[in-house]
């Protein structure tokens, strides 16, 4: 599968990670104490939807362009971290402007908490550079985004979240990622961690889910949303997150946000969403 993110950025899956990303965030804040955010796999950090490439496929449209076109008050109320990030970088000009998630946690953090980013292709990298050049607060590193948090975990402020992000270029990208997580959580156990993975044909999926219940890391909650039947392994059905040590009531905060999500981006009948313990907590 290739996900070349400028193509997609915004779409129903962006829309679905980065709710979920900026909950996160902003549960965060609660604490006085500073937290970090690191991002293995960062991108460019945002993305110019009137370009080519997004207006080729011109799947914000249905994503982030849909949720835009409501009315705020008909929009459920944990939407309002995600949203208000969005609308912040597109000021008064209409939807222009659509912020990956270094540029959406980077809104939403306070003056104490840091962020650092890997990026492995060398133009985003660069490109991820340029955008946060005179931001002290921000850590751009060109590197594997695996063998990176090696380096960072754990990190000085012992709160803040892990998000995985990969583009699921490879065949093996599931185990490359189990591995990667499971590396980072022996050094960091307690940190939370937000992995995205997409939905296509449902066998791989379990499987993952299968090798992520052995692993040994405890309190790992699924949450998936499906725009279509898992049946079509040719095409992106839907996604899902895998949640490692979410704050408390998480799990019935993101049932009522995606089933809200299910019926404002349209899921078919045979779609929907789903939010379980796979390992439930202690």
């Amino acid at each position: 599968m290739n996900y070349r993110h400028a193509y997609h950025a915004g779409n129903f899956a962006d829309v679905v990670k980065h709710a979920v990303l900026a909950l996160l965030v902003d549960r965060l804040k609660a604490k006085d104490s500073a937290f970090c955010v690191l991002d293995t796999h960062a991108g460019i950090g945002r993305y110019d939807l009137r370009s080519v490439p997004a207006q080729k496929t011109g799947e914000f449209k249905s994503g982030i362009g849909r949720l835009l076109e409501r009315e705020t008050r008909s929009l459920p109320a944990e939407l309002k971290p995600y949203l208000g990030a969005v609308r912040a970088l597109n000021g008064s000009g209409g939807l222009r402007w659509y912020p990956g998630s270094p540029r959406l946690v980077r809104s939403l953090m306070r003056g104490q908490d840091q962020l650092i980013l890997f990026e492995l292709h060398p133009e985003d990298a660069a490109a991820l550079s340029e955008l946060f050049a005179r931001d002290r607060q921000v850590t751009v590193r060109q590197a594997d985004g695996y063998i990176g948090l090696k380096a960072v975990l754990p990190p000085p402020q012992r709160r803040g979240l892990v998000l995985i992000d990969p583009p699921f270029e490879k065949r093996d990208e599931f185990e490359t990622l189990l591995r990667g997580l499971r590396q980072a959580h022996r050094r960091w156990a307690t940190g939370q961690y937000l992995v995205w993975y997409p939905i296509k044909d449902r066998a791989p999926v379990a499987e993952f889910h299968q090798a992520l219940k052995a692993s040994g890391i405890e309190r790992v909650l699924i949450a998936e949303f499906l725009l279509r039947p898992d049946d079509d392994a040719e095409r992106l059905n839907g996604c899902g997150l895998v949640l490692i040590n979410p704050p408390w009531k998480l799990d019935a905060t993101l049932e009522e946000l995606l089933s809200a999500l299910a019926g404002i981006l349209g899921a078919e009948k045979g779609g929907g969403a789903r939010v379980e313990w796979l390992v439930p907590a202690l």
